[in-house]
């Protein structure tokens, strides 16, 4: 396993504490390999292998566990009065999981750790039984800065500015970055974590009829990731290929698609109004490979996978991000976490005096004190223009001062 502390040390930080650890996020990046390193630190820790109880309900082993009752009931077999460290990987194949989980911290002392990839873990359930008493910790595919480590371990790292750009064509998912693989055999990895996603966490599960209609507009999606789009755009995209949709269903599915952890909703948020916007959203991807894989790579599409790698940065790091929207201007990210704020503008390159204007004058306009960046992959000049500071994207991501 190849450590990845972000996670371990954070999720730790809770250890012994009455809340349960919760890990949500897409398929395939890295959850049930963070619980192994967790183990494997409380082993280290000095507590005892007995006391730490492993269950992967993906594994045939426990597929009769179904119901809550049989659940609590294999469970509490394994429990004494001794504290006990229990591990549930995927839990949300069990029905109402949450019930059980909340039963045993009231039953026994015991310190639970839980995951889960699809909307089961985010439904009002774990609210209305766990309220107060669990704590969510989101779960992403590598870093560029874990990237850069897994790829250490079998192959020579050449410059992070070549580096990014491997990074955005084969995305970060665990799984392909263990050994040396080619785009296309990247691409088949990934694709098939997109279909089991798909077909297994959205099509089966809410018992989806019309699948050529939710994958029409995953492509619409996946087309158009760094630009506002409504409900009714994809309607009217949809009815211009003769496929009749209403807007109330096209909301459904991007729900699906974000409970599923594939999509991230960005809302707009106006600076001169002080409010959040409720129409003409973005959408970011989970991985840049997936747009890869279910489209196919194209060099127009850089500039907004470079924005979809700084979006997941900025989320990693505990950042609320929101699109800013100023008088008719739009700034590509404000990101806020509790008394911090930034303000990003993101280019692949900087050709001419009026798109420096553009990219420089929007933050310009912007009259506090926050930082504010433009984040670039050309070659240029110094690092700060009137206050704003100026840096390679691959730094950006590498960065510490944020």
């Amino acid at each position: 396993m190849i450590d990845r502390p972000m996670y371990v040390e954070r999720i730790l930080s809770y250890k012994d504490t009455p809340f349960v650890k919760i890990l949500t996020g897409v398929r395939r990046c890295g959850k049930s390999t963070i619980l192994k390193m967790i183990v494997e630190k409380l082993k280290e820790q000095g507590i005892p292998t007995e006391r730490i109880i492993q269950y992967n309900f993906d594994s045939l082993e426990y597929d009769e566990i179904k119901t809550a009752k049989a659940l609590y009931a294999e469970l509490k077999k394994h429990l004494t009065k001794d504290k006990t460290y229990l591990f549930l990987d995927e839990i949300q194949e069990v029905s109402s999981w949450e019930k059980v989980v909340n039963s045993l911290m009231l039953d026994f002392d015991v310190d639970i750790y839980v995951t889960g990839s699809n909307s089961r873990m985010m439904s009002s359930e774990i609210s209305t039984y766990l309220t107060g008493r669990y704590i969510n910790f989101s779960i992403y595919p590598l870093s560029f800065s874990e990237y850069l480590t897994f790829r250490k371990h079998f192959s020579d790292v050449s410059d992070k500015k070549i580096e990014l750009g491997k990074y955005l064509r084969l995305g970060g998912f665990p799984a392909v970055h263990l050994r040396e693989y080619t785009p296309e055999e990247v691409y088949t990895i990934v694709k098939d974590i997109y279909n089991s996603t798909i077909y297994t966490d959205i099509v089966q599960r809410n018992q989806i009829r019309k699948v050529d209609q939710l994958e029409r507009i995953v492509r619409f999606v996946f087309d158009n990731v760094g630009r506002t789009f409504s409900a009714s755009s994809i309607s009217k995209y949809l009815k211009s290929e003769n496929r009749s949709i209403d807007n109330e269903t096209v909301y459904s599915y991007l729900n699906k698609l974000e409970n599923a952890y594939i999509l991230h909703r960005c809302s707009r948020y106006d600076i001169q109004g002080k409010e959040l916007l409720k129409t003409q959203e973005k959408f970011y991807l989970a991985d840049s490979a997936f747009r890869y894989s279910v489209l196919g790579y194209t060099p127009d599409s850089i500039a907004a996978m470079l924005e979809n790698i700084v979006y997941l940065e900025l989320l990693r790091r505990g950042y609320d991000v929101f699109v800013g929207k100023l008088n008719n201007s739009e700034i590509d990210f404000i990101a806020a976490k509790q008394e911090n704020k930034l303000y990003i503008q993101i280019a692949q390159e900087i050709g001419s005096p009026q798109t420096e204007q553009r990219e420089y004058g929007h933050l310009l306009d912007i009259h506090d004190n926050y930082p504010k960046y433009v984040l670039r992959t050309d070659t240029f000049a110094g690092g700060n223009y009137q206050g704003i500071k100026t840096m390679h994207i691959s730094d950006f991501l590498l960065s510490n001062e944020y």
